[in-house]
């Protein structure tokens, strides 16, 4: 396995995203207060209403830093002043540029997980919307997850965790979970939509793969999962519709 620390890159100067690339980003959210305060700056209006709605302020620098990078993302790819960025969202919530670029739009998710948020870009292909999801988590202990399997997952999938020894079933319940919301998330319909009716792969040493949608026999072959190399405390999943993407790693 690549060694993540070589895997995410620092991009190059002149960073172009193609038409068959998904560019990953990874950052910290630990900045400093100057770098806080600049981030904050660049957020619309009602981003910094919801930053100060967080009641932990620990949380609220997290938002903060994680909508100010995804602005800075995103203009560098537009060629537009972060602040310009202007965002729609779903009626289950997930955020979508209002901006295009010629006729293009620049797809993209995030999420966010301790100290650490990822990114994904890509761009519409021939027209049509590029759906694309990413999830992270970070490695804690699930002591409920078979009992939570039982409730979420498909009877499959539960069959499987049950065979595993206690210290792979919590790696591969949370492998499992991570898959199912990258789609979701994908799809747009998010933690709202029915993990049990989406079957994935379950174990580290197999690839990452949408096994089955329950009422679509067909759907489950036309998507990509593509486990992301965090390090041992993390584990994530990039969700993308179609095949034959090029991944590329960027380090903020």
């Amino acid at each position: 396995m690549t060694n993540f620390e070589t895997l995410w890159r620092s991009p190059p100067r002149d960073l172009t995203l193609s038409s068959n690339e998904v560019h990953l980003w990874r950052a910290a959210l630990n900045t400093s207060a100057g770098e806080l305060q600049a981030l904050s700056k660049i957020l619309s209006a009602d981003e910094q209403l919801r930053a100060e709605q967080f009641h932990f302020e620990q949380h609220r620098k997290r938002f903060i830093t994680a909508r100010g990078l995804l602005r800075t993302l995103l203009s560098r790819y537009l060629d537009m002043e972060p602040h310009q960025l202007q965002f729609s969202y779903t009626a289950r919530g997930k955020p979508a540029l209002a901006n295009t670029c010629g006729n293009k739009r620049l797809r993209f998710n995030l999420s966010h997980s301790q100290d650490w948020v990822v990114y994904a870009f890509a761009w519409d292909v021939s027209g049509y919307p590029c759906k694309v999801g990413i999830d992270l988590e970070y490695l804690r202990p699930f002591p409920q997850a078979e009992q939570i399997a039982k409730r979420f997952f498909s009877a499959q999938e539960y069959a499987v965790l049950r065979t595993l020894a206690r210290q792979q079933q919590q790696k591969a319940f949370i492998l499992g979970w991570t898959r199912k919301e990258a789609y979701l998330k994908a799809t747009g319909e998010g933690l709202a939509g029915s993990l049990e009716q989406v079957e994935v792969s379950l174990s580290a040493l197999e690839p990452a793969q949408l096994l089955k949608i329950v009422g679509d026999s067909e759907a489950a072959s036309c998507w990509s999962l593509h486990d992301l190399n965090l390090g041992r405390d993390y584990v994530g999943t990039l969700a993308i519709f179609g095949h034959g993407w090029h991944l590329r790693h960027w380090q903020f």
